[in-house]
């Protein structure tokens, strides 16, 4: 079996650069060389980094600053930097520009980008590389900074905390989740094609995009998920499920008792598959330790008394919640976040648990992580 390449990713801590490093780990199994700012500084410590890549995927760049400068001469700067180190290897090496459509448009950030991959272009070519240019349109997905990303982010963020945004100039835009972007940058960059690449996005008006949120945090707020029939309606579910987590959890039902015991509702969904099932789990044992791409999965303890714990992958910090039968409660796992479930009670755990997918053995959407590496 042949290495796997090494991939050197600009801009690795922003949006896309993240939901890319994820999935180069999860479905190719690579850990690629993760840049941020501070090593985009200078050519000549970029250019011993960039020695040993097989590939180098350049996703840095700028959307929002102080003036139209800085945004056109930004991206331009962090172009010509990685062109100059690339020189400096003296040996060929592929490179693939996560470029955009508004290179297409007259405008700061358009030139920006576009002069970007003109200086990148000439630089690869000179040297005997393969050069991919793909310009993508508009990205949405978990974890967009609101006011930056994109206006989905902003939307959902802004819903997600119960405010109630407007609309000033409706308009349809192509939508591409990240990961779908991510997937085609990853196929690029591992394979071996070049020249230009125009992934096409869905098409959504701005205002249906922000009813569509609105609906789905009205009945996610008690609970209740919403209809889940099409993979846009996933991919913008998870998207606003990342701006509910973790301040949502654990959630309470209501509890409706009497004498003959207590009755609540485990899971009330309005479309689309789902599978439920149960598991029992002895004292101190733990399932999960994996995390999902797009699956959206509920954990909900019917007795004894669990942890919860999660981490955001690529990310240190832990996330746990300690839920018990006797105040039934439920938690939902954010995509792209590695959990897990231990029975820290005395007694037998019994666990509920739902996802909107049915299963599929030959693509599960699980890979597995410890959320907790030190405990490996």
């Amino acid at each position: 079996m042949s290495a796997a390449p090494a991939v050197v990713l600009t801009g690795a801590h922003g949006f896309l650069g993240w939901h890319l490093s994820c999935l180069l780990r999860a479905v190719h199994g690579i850990e690629p060389v993760r840049l941020g700012r501070e090593e985009m500084g200078d050519a000549d410590s970029l250019a011993a980094i960039v020695t040993g890549a097989d590939v180098v995927v350049h996703v840095a760049g700028v959307n929002r600053a102080d003036s139209d400068q800085a945004i056109e001469h930004g991206n331009l700067e962090l172009a010509e930097t990685l062109a100059a180190a690339l020189k400096r290897r003296e040996e060929p090496v592929d490179v693939v520009f996560a470029n955009s459509i508004q290179a297409d448009v007259d405008s700061p950030y358009g030139r920006g980008k576009a002069g970007s991959s003109a200086i990148l272009r000439e630089a690869v070519r000179s040297a005997g590389g393969r050069y991919a240019d793909v310009l993508l349109p508009n990205l949405f997905g978990e974890h967009g900074r609101p006011l930056y990303n994109s206006f989905v982010a902003t939307f959902a963020d802004a819903v997600a905390q119960g405010r109630e945004p407007t609309v000033t100039d409706d308009r349809e835009i192509p939508l591409l989740h990240a990961q779908a972007a991510a997937g085609l940058l990853a196929e690029i960059a591992l394979g071996d094609s070049d020249g230009e690449h125009r992934p096409t996005g869905e098409p959504h008006a701005i205002s249906e995009v922000l009813a569509r949120l609105t609906s789905m945090h009205e009945l996610y707020a008690g609970g209740e998920v919403p209809p889940l029939t099409t993979p846009f309606e996933v991919d913008l579910f998870n998207t606003y499920r990342s701006y509910r987590f973790p301040e949502m959890f654990p959630f309470s039902p209501q509890v409706h008792s009497d004498d003959r015991g207590d009755l609540f509702e485990t899971l009330r969904a309005h479309g689309g598959t789902g599978q439920s099932f149960v598991s029992t789990t002895v004292p101190g044992a733990t399932r999960g330790d994996h995390y999902h791409l797009r699956k959206v999965e509920r954990f909900f303890v019917v007795k004894g008394e669990a942890e919860i714990a999660l981490r955001r992958l690529l990310h240190d910090d832990v996330v746990t919640f300690r839920v018990g039968g006797s105040s039934p409660a439920f938690v939902d796992t954010p995509t792209l976040w590695v959990h897990n479930i231990t029975n820290v009670g005395d007694d037998e755990l019994v666990t509920m648990f739902w996802s909107d997918q049915l299963l599929d053995t030959d693509d599960p959407d699980q890979y597995p992580e410890r959320v907790r590496p030190e405990a490996a």
